[in-house]
């Protein structure tokens, strides 16, 4: 039963949605794992997807899934290239890991229209702007 399940609690994991350049033209973004723990992380593999309404019509984009495998502690990963068209859309990241042989997973959600400007931090071992989901704060 779900409930006889321990409860393993996702803390110090962040999933980063970051500008890593900008031109007078473009804007370059991709998402980046972000592990802030003293604890290495085990067969990484994480799914995303957008989905919500855009002109009037439900769109869907594809999922994907990307195996990271093993990540150091205090250490950042890039996901992902995502593309400003799709920051309309909920974006969803599901990530899994293990620690020492537990397995944990925690979905982390970006809603639409919240990546923006005013919501853009100092991502954590990245050192770059961006917004972001999780972590210790």
């Amino acid at each position: 039963m779900k409930k006889d399940l321990p409860l393993n609690i996702v803390e110090d994991i962040s999933v980063a949605v970051v500008l890593e350049t900008e031109s007078p033209t473009t804007k370059v973004w991709n998402v980046y794992l972000i592990n802030e723990k003293n604890a290495a992380l085990q067969n990484v593999l994480v799914s995303s997807k957008g989905y919500g309404i855009k002109d009037g019509k439900e769109v869907k984009t594809t999922i994907l899934r990307h195996f990271i495998g093993d990540m150091e502690a205090k250490t950042s990963q890039k996901i992902e290239a995502i593309d400003p068209q799709v920051f309309g859309l909920t974006n969803e990241y599901w990530l899994s890991y293990y620690i020492d042989g537990t397995i944990y997973d925690k979905k982390y959600v970006f809603l639409p229209e919240s990546i923006v400007d005013e919501n853009m931090i100092k991502i954590p071992l990245v050192n770059k702007p961006g917004v972001m989901i999780g972590g210790t704060n």
